[in-house]
């Protein structure tokens, strides 16, 4: 048993090898039976031949039941065995012969000279028979059927003599095949050299690989690997950006804590330190948020493992009450208002929540004391539904509504403390959702946000 990696080599040969062989055994088979069909023909024309000279010698000789043995030796020879004859007279019955014929019985009723062929068994061998007729000399109302066989034995052996010559031919043949199929596999197989030479002089570099050299029957592994490494590019690039973001936002709490804390030291009062203290938790507390919010942007950047069918009018109602309390606390009636019947679509609950969970945060921090705050579900057509937050705060500066989304971006004038990451959470779950993100200043004042997600059509 071959252990290993599969071997495309090994498989193309296994491939071309099976037909090959079989073709081989079916040519043998077929050169078999070509040269035995041939011995056939050669053995049937001396023998239909030698039939006729025997009929042809006896019409010149009285019907007698007795040959000559000169007639008896020429009709018996065969080199290749022992020959049978026998001559029926039509009046006479059974005149000569060397086996019994009986069970053939040659037909008495002769219509001319042209010698019948055809097989039968005599003394336990198979044999070939040749019956032709002929004019008795003595007797014009007598005709003479004469009758000659001889054994299939020598015709197959003919045959396997022919097949014996053909067998080494045809085996240089198939070697010789064999020998250009595999330069032909081995030759065939270099095309991917260069594309493995490319791949093996890069050094971290994740751009596509597919070039102008790329053999056609490749190219779908081919374009696998190019988007591969498009998404493992993808995947560096947001790492490499979450690592830059969270060294920015850390790194002024982290100074600010540092400074708090070397003034705790330099001045010993307990007012000084109870001060610096308020301000190092504040600043931590700060820190641990921005954590959080990073932690869930690199969540919301990265393709759910799993989707699966969601019923809104279900799910959204519990994700708001988990809010409630919070909203009751600082004085914002938090409300939901949707449809009864169920509202399907397909995505990840995790990822949606996050989203709808940043929207509430965002309109809880920015509405303001005693604000409305509304989360609804309502469907738009046969084809979308609409997932939306709505407060009715100051609402935005229409000149920044285009860079809401953006991360660490906070509208002017905000007075209430945050990251300027919820909204792009939000913005980059509900893309790998197939939804899109919307905002809208409400006439009455306050802020809409909406999330357009695709129904669920079917079971």
């Amino acid at each position: 048993m071959i252990s290993g990696p599969p071997s495309l080599r090994r498989r193309l040969l296994a491939f071309l090898a099976l037909p090959m062989l079989g073709l081989l055994t079916f040519n043998t088979l077929l050169a078999y039976y070509v040269a035995l069909d041939y011995s056939n023909r050669i053995h049937d024309r001396n023998l239909t031949d030698d039939t006729v000279s025997f009929a042809q010698m006896l019409s010149t000789m009285p019907v007698s039941s007795d040959l000559s043995p000169q007639a008896r030796f020429l009709i018996e020879y065969d080199p290749d065995g022992h020959r049978y004859f026998n001559v029926d007279s039509s009046r006479l019955g059974t005149i000569a012969g060397n086996a019994d014929f009986s069970a053939y019985a040659p037909s008495q009723d002769c219509s001319g000279t042209h010698p019948a062929l055809y097989e039968g068994e005599l003394n336990g061998q198979q044999v070939r028979m040749s019956t032709v007729c002929t004019q008795a000399m003595n007797d014009p109302q007598d005709q003479l059927a004469v009758t000659v066989a001889e054994s299939m034995a020598d015709r197959r052996q003919r045959a396997r003599e022919i097949l014996m010559i053909v067998i080494p031919l045809m085996a240089m043949l198939a070697l010789g095949m064999a020998a250009l199929v595999w330069f032909g596999v081995t030759h065939g197989l270099r095309i991917l050299t260069p594309l493995t030479s490319r791949l093996a002089q890069r050094r971290g570099e994740l751009a596509p690989i597919s070039d102008a050299d790329v053999p056609e029957e490749i190219q779908p592994l081919i374009s696998t690997i190019d988007g591969l490494f498009a998404r493992q590019a993808e995947m560096i690039t947001l790492q490499n950006r979450f690592i830059a973001d969270a060294a920015h936002q850390l790194r002024s709490p982290l100074a600010g804590m540092a400074l708090h804390v070397d003034q705790a030291l330099a001045h010993g009062d307990p007012e000084t330190v109870r001060e610096a203290l308020q301000n190092i938790r504040r600043l931590n507390q700060r820190t641990a948020r921005v954590s959080t919010q990073l932690l869930a942007l690199s969540r919301a950047q990265t393709v759910p493992e799993t989707v699966e069918a969601l019923d809104l009018s279900e799910l959204v109602p519990q994700w708001v009450g988990m809010r409630v309390p919070e909203a009751i606390r600082d004085g914002t009636d938090l409300g939901y208002l949707g449809p009864q019947q169920p509202v399907r679509i397909l995505g990840n609950g995790a990822m949606l929540h996050e989203a709808l969970d940043n929207l509430i945060d965002n309109a809880l921090r920015y509405a303001g004391v005693d604000a409305t705050v509304t989360v609804g579900v309502h469907t738009l057509d046969d084809n979308d539904v609409e997932l939306y937050v709505e407060d009715n705060g100051p609402g935005v500066p229409e000149d920044v509504m285009s860079r809401l989304g953006e991360r660490f971006f906070r509208a002017p004038g905000t007075a209430a403390s945050g990251t300027g990451l919820g909204l792009a959470i939000a913005h980059e779950a509900v893309e790998h959702l197939g939804g899109r993100l919307g905002y809208l200043n409400r006439p009455g004042g306050g802020l809409k946000v909406s999330i357009t997600i695709p129904l669920l059509k079917g079971p």
